[in-house]
């Protein structure tokens, strides 16, 4: 069991793939609201912490059953074959909603483009029926990991590739993502954003914005290796949650001090290490 104050009921679970399930249902969005900076001429929401345990609650029996028979989620995730940690989160959420055991939400369609004269207009990454009040939802999708300034402005926020800005994915989002008004022969009545992962402050920063969700655990970043803690590097698909045994002989082959992501797990932190100029990482235009 976790002893963080977090919801982090993906920590419970033994199987990896489970385990990374549990995170894509019951994490939080890691924005309570779109910063004032975003703008949007459509109504798009974001699920509240409280939807998320709730979908969560409603499916944890499930995510039991497969915690001890992983062979169908491991089958579906198996026609992945992309190794992008962002095409597996939407994997899992899509074997989540098709899976008539979800009991909120009809899958309606997955990956749906449109197309005009030839030309492809956009995608839609998931269309829902809502059991609970039967309207018809829209969801995009979007797994993120990012870096703040020490200031925390929505600008100074980038991804491990310093072209991917946080302000840069949210006004995509907002502005390109949620272009339709039909699908599938479909009025659509609600657009959600699901906006998921985990975001890095430095060592020292100004206030915690309010936008940013602090219901999801907050990394750190350094551009040293630290003195402290017993760090060893992550595994990418351990982005999305740490397994939860590692054998001594794994720790030694990825416990080296190179970029990337780094777990304490007997404190429950997470650590990303940049080696790169701390400056060169904040020298960006947007």
């Amino acid at each position: 069991m976790s002893s963080s104050h977090y919801f982090e009921p993906w920590l419970n679970f033994k199987t990896p793939v489970v385990r990374q399930l549990a995170f894509a249902i019951a994490s939080p969005n890691l924005i309570h609201h779109f910063p004032e900076e975003i703008t949007s001429s459509r109504t798009i929401d974001l699920h509240d912490d409280q939807a998320w345990q709730d979908y969560y609650a409603a499916y944890q029996p499930r995510l039991h059953d497969l915690d001890h028979h992983p062979q169908e989620l491991i089958a579906f995730l198996s026609k992945i074959k992309s190794t992008r940690l962002g095409l597996r989160f939407e994997a899992l959420l899509w074997f989540w909603l098709q899976d008539a055991q979800n009991h909120y939400f009809e899958l309606l369609g997955h990956s749906i483009q449109s197309h005009c004269g030839g030309k492809t207009l956009g995608e839609i990454d998931f269309l829902l029926k809502n059991k609970m009040n039967h309207r018809i939802e829209h969801w995009e999708v979007c797994l993120k990991y990012y870096l703040a300034a020490p200031d925390l402005s929505l600008n100074q926020w980038v991804g491990l590739n310093p072209q991917d800005t946080f302000v840069h994915k949210l006004n995509h989002l907002t502005q390109k993502q949620f272009q339709f008004d039909h699908a599938l022969g479909y009025p659509i009545e609600d657009r959600y954003a699901i906006v998921k992962g985990q975001l890095y402050l430095p060592p020292h920063h100004a206030n915690i914005p309010s936008w940013l969700n602090c219901a999801r655990q907050l990394g750190k970043w350094l551009d040293h290796i630290p003195d402290n803690g017993k760090w060893r590097r992550l595994y990418r698909q351990e982005w999305l949650c740490p397994f939860q045994e590692i054998h001594h002989s794994d720790i030694d082959l990825i416990r080296w001090w190179t970029d990337g992501l780094y777990y304490d797990a007997a404190q429950n932190h997470f650590l990303m290490l940049r080696l790169a100029n701390r400056k060169s990482l904040f020298n960006i235009k947007v």
